[in-house]
């Protein structure tokens, strides 16, 4: 797993790290290869609104690493657990969707690296369009 600490001094942590970490990380059983949608860098800022680690709600608005339909990477400031439920804000479109805390990285400058999977899918949250992920069987050579 790629943490922030497991680099140098003053090295900045790059989108491979990211990916590479993210794909590590990811549910038991699904490979990268068995993608239920594909995955979009962009950097989006959204609200986030919740409750933190000692039960206080709070209102925070972030940025996100990397999307897809079923959730995605953000820099969250606030000392969350996984598993807490959250409600995203998208400002631009004023969508709201829950999400689920499933994954979180150590904390660094920007905050601490968020992964979240939404309650339900939501192709069109993000603003982004998806194409859809290649099956397993497409992705093996011959």
């Amino acid at each position: 797993m790629v943490s922030a600490r497991a680099h140098p001094p003053g090295r900045i942590i790059d989108r491979v790290d990211i990916l590479r970490h993210y794909q590590a990380v990811m549910q038991e059983g699904q490979t990268a290869d068995a993608r239920r949608s594909s995955r979009v860098f962009v950097r989006i800022r959204v609200l986030a609104k919740g409750k933190n680690h000692n039960g206080k709600k709070f209102r925070e608005m972030c940025e996100t690493v990397v999307v897809n339909t079923h959730g995605g990477l953000l820099y969250l400031r606030q000392d969350v657990d996984t598993g807490t439920v959250l409600a995203l804000t998208n400002p631009m479109t004023q969508e709201e969707e829950e999400c689920r805390i499933v994954y979180q990285s150590d904390a660094g400058e920007r905050g601490q690296r968020v992964g979240i999977e939404f309650l339900s899918p939501s192709p069109h949250f993000w603003g982004v369009d998806f194409k859809p992920a290649k099956p397993a069987d497409e992705n093996v050579v011959h």
